[in-house]
């Protein structure tokens, strides 16, 4: 890799702002935290959703760890951890569909009252996190998919909790993997979303021009 690709000017000529990288730690933390909660909740109470949940905490802490260390980076490095991050995302939807086509064929009706609890803690946490990160939301490849990282996950903590009803309601194990499918292809849309504004990035003059493409 070229050494001219560090040079690159980043579009913040002042670095990044001290409370966006605060927003960032405290994002880290609080979803490292739930990664913990809800894969032990969700093995213990059987649920598809809440370890699919439990695995898209773990992807968006590392997401959020990635984006600390590229904080003042150059627009280059920034979209290409962008697409890094992307490709996580990509992959965390396609494992979270083959642990449901799984759960589908092993039968099984989780744990619903776990399922609701751990749900509405996981959306407090989500919620929170999003709000501090709103102001970032329009930025570049980078910021945007720490925010739809958040976003997904709000979302997805509300499904989890509709499917704990559901599975009250019913008995059955189907609303709990609905639930996984449905967040399953918000990770691939994010990913896609996120690809697309990181290849744009990547083919602005300044970046080609930079690298000496």
């Amino acid at each position: 890799m070229s050494a001219c690709c560090c040079n690159t000017p980043s579009p913040n000529a002042q670095g990044p702002s001290p409370r966006y990288r605060r927003v960032l730690w405290i994002a880290l933390f609080a979803n490292a935290a739930m990664f913990v909660v809800e894969l032990i909740a969700g093995a213990r109470a059987g649920s598809t959703s809440l370890l699919a949940d439990a695995l898209d905490f773990f992807g968006d802490a590392a997401n959020y760890g990635v984006s600390l260390w590229v904080l003042g980076a150059s627009l280059l490095w920034r979209a290409r951890a962008s697409i890094a991050k992307a490709l996580t995302m990509g992959a965390f939807g396609l494992g979270v569909l083959g642990s449901t086509l799984w759960h589908l064929l092993a039968g099984g009706v989780p744990q619903a009252e776990t399922m609701g609890v751990v749900g509405l803690l996981a959306l407090a946490t989500n919620v929170g996190v999003a709000a501090l990160l709103y102001a970032w939301r329009e930025g570049d490849s980078n910021m945007r998919s720490v925010w739809l990282c958040s976003r997904n996950d709000a979302f997805g903590n509300l499904a989890v909790i509709a499917a704990a009803a559901g599975v009250f309601g019913t008995g059955s194990a189907w609303p709990d993997l609905l639930v996984a499918t449905i967040i399953a292809s918000l990770a691939l849309s994010a990913c896609i979303q996120v690809l697309r504004h990181a290849r744009q990035e990547l083919a602005t003059p300044a970046t080609v021009s930079a690298c000496g493409d």
